[in-house]
This record gives C-alpha cells, structure tokens and sequence, in this order.
C-alpha cells in the first residue's frame, strides 16, 4: 500500500509540481492586505496632517510670499517674522491667559463634580436612579443652540456680560462628564468600596483614596476632552465677551484682521502659537488617555 501512495498522488497532480499549502496561500494573501492597508492608512495620515503643515509653513513664510502662486510648500526663506508682529499688534498672552483659566477651571470642576454624580449613579441603590441617568441622557440630546438665548438672558440678568464668570460657570458640570463617569465606574469593583467601609471610610474619603486614583484612565479622557472643547471653545465666548482684554484665544485671533484683506501668515501664527497648550496637554497625558480609550473600548 506504501508503493501505491506516489502513484495515487501523482494522478491527482499530473504536471508533477507539488500542491501549495493553503496557509502558505493565506499567508500570502495575509500579507498583501496588510501591505495595501498600510500604504492606505498612510495616505490617510499624510492627506489629514497636510493642513497642519500648512498651518506651519504659512506661519514661517514671509508675509509678501504666503499667497504667491504656485504656493510654496517649504518656507523659503523661514522665517519668524509673523510671531513678532503677532507678539507686538496683539495681546495673545492675555488671550492665552484667559483661556487656560476657563479651559483648566472647567476641565477640574467637571472632573470632580462629573465622577462624584457618575459614581453615584453608577454604584448607589436609590429610589428614582435611573430616571436621574435617563434625564442626564435627554440633556444631551438638546441642541446647544436651543440654550443659547435663554442662557444669555440668565447671564445678563446676573451681570456678567464681558467677564470669565459667563464661560465658566454654565459648564462646571456638564452631562456628558456624568455620562461618561457613570458608565466607566459601572465594572468599578464594589468589593473595593465595601472593603473601605469595613475599614471605617467614609463616602468622600473613599471617593477620593478608592475611585479616583483607580479611574485616572477614565478622568484622563474626560480632562483632555473637556479642556480641549473649551479651549478651542468660539462661539458661546463670543457673544458673552466684548473687551479685548477679557477675550479667549480663539476669539481674540479672530479680531485680527482688517477691512479688505486678510493676513494668513499673522493669523496662522496665532493658530500655530494657541496650539502649544493642547499639544501639552495631550501629550502630559497620553498614558492615561490612552489606556481609558482602550478599556473603553473592550468594555463595549
């Protein structure tokens, strides 16, 4: 029976070549995609970060070069020209100062105030629970713009118009932060929490000592999203501020232009500049991010 074994074989493969193994096939094929999905991405990434080195490139080209035809795609000659005219016909600084007030300021309230209510939706037994969860739910499916006036006659009744107090305090706690609070402290081992009680903790210090410092990943993505909405935050900053002082960045970018021209190379300077504190910002806290971007994600 061994002697008829080549036989049989060689019938089934008359050319006599060997048959490819399948996984070998797969693994080619495996590879290919791979190779094309890559050079896809990539392409990807280089289309999505061109206006950002646009953004760069206006901001280091000299001012009488910016809007030449054919555009130049590196700076020749570079040059930081722009950032010296933005330093000396603005006031970025006190812009940027304002913006880190409110962006911080509500980044923190949020942080604190958006897991202390997502902690006890999410781990206290209480009567009328989920109609509070289910409320928060509608709250963010309003429009912004449906609050727009009746939040601005609110804050011009109180006499804030022109001051921070109008950016900060509508959103010191928003429900997206108790959303999302909620639904990261809901696999929360409650067996933590009990064990702190048996060892005499009371609610807040268990918050603080317990939840928090295991939910860092979780208060990262709700810190780095909320300061870079606020920071980058325009429209809502623009009707309630007026002085030049009081303005954010990104308000204040906005007032530099003139009558029938723009200056590209002035305002990319400016972008390039309010750019710095989110980079910080991310890249401070990266780790965490993106560990709570990733848990977030197994958890569904």
């Amino acid at each position: 029976m061994n002697d008829s074994q080549p036989a049989l074989a060689a019938s089934r493969n008359p050319s006599g070549a060997a048959l490819e193994p399948r996984t070998r096939r797969r693994g080619r094929r495996t590879s290919a995609t791979r190779v094309i999905a890559f050079l896809l991405l990539t392409l990807w990434a280089l289309v999505s970060l061109f206006p950002l080195y646009w953004v760069f490139v206006t901001a280091l080209s000299p001012p009488s070069v910016v809007m030449s035809t054919p555009p130049r795609l590196i700076p020749d000659p570079p040059t930081l020209v722009n950032f010296v005219r933005l330093f000396g016909r603005s006031q970025i600084f006190g812009w940027l100062a304002n913006s880190a007030i409110v962006s911080v300021t509500v980044a923190l309230s949020n942080i604190l105030l958006g897991t202390m209510a997502g902690y006890v939706l999410a781990k206290k037994r209480f009567p009328g629970a989920s109609i509070a969860f289910w409320i928060v739910i509608l709250t963010m499916m309003i429009p912004g713009q449906a609050t727009l006036v009746p939040m601005y006659l609110l804050v011009n009744k109180l006499g804030w118009l022109d001051s921070l107090r109008a950016v900060i305090v509508p959103d010191l706690v928003i429900a997206f932060s108790i959303f999302l609070m909620k639904q990261y402290l809901t696999s929360f081992p409650t067996e933590m929490i009990e064990a702190a009680k048996l060892d005499g903790a009371g609610e807040l210090r268990i918050l603080l000592q317990v939840v928090m410092p295991v939910a860092k990943p979780g208060i990262a993505v709700l810190g780095i999203f909320t300061f870079v909405d606020y920071w980058n935050g325009f429209f809502w900053p623009l009707l309630v501020l007026s002085s030049s002082e009081n303005l954010t960045i990104q308000v204040g970018l906005s007032t530099l232009r003139f009558q029938f021209t723009t200056d590209f190379g002035l305002w990319n300077a400016g972008a390039v500049f309010a750019m710095i504190p989110v980079f910080i910002v991310f890249f401070s806290f990266q780790r965490y991010f993106l560990r709570g971007i990733t848990i977030g994600a197994i958890k569904g």
